[in-house]
C-alpha cells in the first residue's frame, strides 16, 4: 500500500474506508467536532445572554453562565452569537458534506429502526448496553446523532429568520412569524443541550470513547 493511498484512509477521505486502517474517527472528523465544541459552547452561552434580555418564558438564565458584555448589556453577546454562528455554518456544511461523499453517514447513522432504538434504549437504562466496539453506532446514538444534526440545522435557520425578519420576511414566515420563530429556535436549543448533557455524560462513563475523538483510534 502507497504512503498516499494509508495517509488517506487516516484522513477518510471519500471512497476509502478508514476501518481499513483502523481508524474509529478519521481526522476530518476530530477536526469538526472540537470546532463544534467551541461553537456551540459560544452560541449557547451568548445565545443565553440574548435571551435574558427578552425572555419567552417566566426565568432567565444566570448571568455566571452566560457571555457577551456591553453596555446594554445585549451588544457583545450578540457579536458573539454571529461570529459563532458563522463558524457553525461553515463547519456544519464541511461535517455534513465529508459525512455524505465519505459514506460515514450511510454506514455510521442508517438504518433507524424503531424496534432496535427501544431495545437498545432498555439496554442501556438496564446497564447491558455493550460499549465494546466504538466504530459501531447503537440505534440509540444513530437516532441521537441524527436528531442533533436535524437541531443544527433548524437552530440555524431558525436563527437567520430571527436575525432578518423584515429583509426575509417570506423565509421567517416558513417558521409562523418572527414570535414563533423565537420559540422553535429557543427549543432546538434545549434539544442540543438535552444531547450535549447526554454526550458528555457517555464519554465520561465511556472514556475509551473520549480517547478516540482526540486521538482517532
Amino acid at each position: 500500500m502507497s504512503s498516499g493511498t494509508a495517509d488517506a484512509r487516516a484522513a477518510g477521505l471519500p471512497g476509502v474506508s478508514p476501518a481499513a486502517a483502523g481508524v474509529i474517527h478519521p481526522r476530518w472528523v476530530r477536526i469538526t467536532h472540537w470546532i463544534n465544541v467551541i461553537a456551540m459552547f459560544v452560541m449557547i452561552t451568548s445565545g443565553w445572554r440574548i435571551y435574558d434580555a427578552s425572555p419567552l418564558f417566566r426565568f432567565t438564565f444566570p448571568p455566571v453562565i452566560t457571555i457577551g458584555d456591553g453596555l446594554d448589556g445585549l451588544s457583545g453577546a450578540l457579536l458573539w452569537h454571529f461570529a459563532a454562528m458563522w463558524l457553525l455554518v461553515v463547519n456544519g456544511i464541511t461535517y455534513v458534506t465529508l459525512g455524505i461523499l465519505s459514506g460515514r453517514f450511510r454506514r455510521k447513522l442508517l438504518p433507524i429502526r424503531p424496534a432496535e432504538v427501544v431495545r437498545d434504549l432498555h439496554a442501556a437504562l438496564t446497564g447491558k448496553l455493550s460499549h465494546d466496539d466504538l466504530s459501531v453506532y447503537n440505534a440509540v446514538q444513530r437516532l441521537l446523532y441524527a436528531g442533533v444534526i436535524a437541531a443544527g440545522i433548524v437552530i440555524v435557520l431558525s436563527g437567520i429568520s430571527i436575525w432578518k425578519p423584515v429583509q426575509l420576511q417570506e423565509f421567517t414566515a416558513v417558521f409562523g412569524g418572527y414570535n414563533a420563530a423565537r420559540f422553535v429556535h429557543f427549543f432546538a436549543m434545549a434539544a442540543i443541550v438535552g444531547f450535549l448533557l447526554v454526550h458528555v455524560t457517555l464519554a465520561v462513563l465511556v472514556p475509551r470513547s473520549l480517547r478516540a475523538m482526540i486521538l482517532g483510534r
